[in-house]
């Protein structure tokens, strides 16, 4: 997955875009009850989104590890 599909999976889930410095986007959304800021460093949208920071970005979220597979 690309940095791009996985803003789109934050935007589709109610994630606002809140600020940004540089590369690093800071996405804010409700999820559960509960504020969460989500932290995504794309240099360039096309980029691979390595292993460990998929996962960081999804524990940020809180939302379901499925809604970040290949093809959602």
């Amino acid at each position: 997955m690309n940095f791009r599909g996985v803003i789109e999976v934050l935007v589709r889930n109610g994630f606002q875009l809140a600020r940004q410095k540089g590369s690093h986007r800071i996405y804010k959304g409700v999820v559960g009850g509960q504020m969460r800021l989500v932290v995504v460093s794309a240099h360039r949208e096309s980029d691979d989104v390595k292993p460990g920071t998929l996962a960081s970005i999804v524990r940020q979220s809180g939302l379901p590890k499925r809604l970040f597979r290949l093809g959602s």
